[in-house]
């Protein structure tokens, strides 16, 4: 009987999608320890892992039966994929299924922090509240603004398509244009340098990967407008924490909202005593039926490797993968 280890209880029906598996499922809150995995990884077949375990060559080095790794999540920073390639583990992660949840949030941090929606409501539950009055908590609107996206992929995409519906200007930066999305969009590319000039509202949802670690640091937020908002829906690695919470308390930029974080889950001390952030705990994906896809992606790509020996169209090293 093959072996799977989930690492996480998800929101889905996984005993019964194994049922003819040996299964080994935590639900547990807690995670499982890394000598633990690594343990439990030693006759495996496959693995259901979470952003949060570390799957690279020092915890796979025993792992001889091991024949996939489905990430649930879109990235897979946390797993070492040329170690996977080299040892013939196919590496699969759950596109497209979240990319309207990921991109709604992204959304509501937006419009949260242009209108202050979050520090209104503090003020209300203390009790402050003795009236309207003409200047209390003044925002700012929409309506042709420009919203700057660094990194367009499908999350990126979907957040400039709802911005258009707001009548906002959309302009992106990322790796490669992509002429065809843009033009579906209305959505200009710029050079990195403009997005960070013009954007009203600059929203990271790229990859965290060489390129991208540490792109925003006290330089690039001097750059930008006083008046600007910055969100990051990507990876907490791409910002250098400590330098945006300088950056928002030197009044380099106006407002932050975060989903992701450098070192999550420890938030730097000095954005969790500020009003003008907007603290998420990394839940981009999460509505009922974003996770139970994911979910169940994830069980299909197992299936697929385990039951047909094939490799599924979400594999993120299928050129690397042989004979499988």
């Amino acid at each position: 009987m093959k072996k799977i280890i989930v690492t996480k209880k998800l929101p889905f029906d996984i005993e019964d999608s194994f049922k003819n598996y040996d299964l080994i499922y935590n639900k547990s809150s807690e995670p499982l320890s890394e000598d633990e995995l690594q343990r439990e990884l030693y006759d495996a077949d496959a693995v259901i892992s979470m952003l949060s375990d570390k799957i690279n060559a020092k915890m796979l080095e025993n792992a001889g039966n091991l024949k996939v790794v489905a990430n649930y999540a879109v990235g897979f920073n946390n797993i070492d994929i040329d170690y996977c390639s080299e040892k013939n583990i196919v590496v699969c992660n759950t596109p497209h299924v979240l990319t309207e949840a990921t991109a709604e949030l992204g959304f509501a941090l937006l419009i949260s922090a242009a209108r202050r929606i979050v520090e209104a409501d503090k003020f209300v539950r203390q009790g402050k509240f003795k009236g309207w009055e003409p200047t209390l908590f003044l925002g700012h609107g929409l309506q042709n603004k420009t919203l700057g996206i660094y990194g367009f992929g499908k999350i990126g995409q979907t957040l400039g398509n709802f911005a258009r519906n707001f009548k906002m200007n959309v302009i992106y930066n990322s790796r490669s244009r992509k002429r065809h999305e843009e033009k579906l969009i209305d959505a200009q590319y710029v050079t990195f340098e403009h997005l960070l000039d013009k954007s009203d509202f600059l929203v990271v949802t790229a990859p965290l990967n060489t390129s991208t670690k540490h792109r925003f640091t006290k330089n690039e937020f001097e750059k930008m407008r006083s008046s600007s908002v910055f969100i990051n829906l990507g990876r907490g690695e791409i910002v250098r924490e400590s330098d945006l919470a300088e950056a928002l308390e030197n009044g380099e930029i106006t407002y932050a909202g975060l989903d992701v974080y450098e070192f999550e889950p420890s938030v730097n001390k000095k954005l969790l005593n500020m009003d003008n952030v907007i603290l998420l705990p990394h839940i981009g994906s999460a509505t009922v039926t974003a996770r139970k896809e994911m979910a169940k992606l994830c069980i299909k790509s197992v299936k697929k490797v385990l039951e047909k020996n094939n490799v599924p169209w979400n594999a993120v090293n299928k050129n690397f993968i042989v004979d499988k």
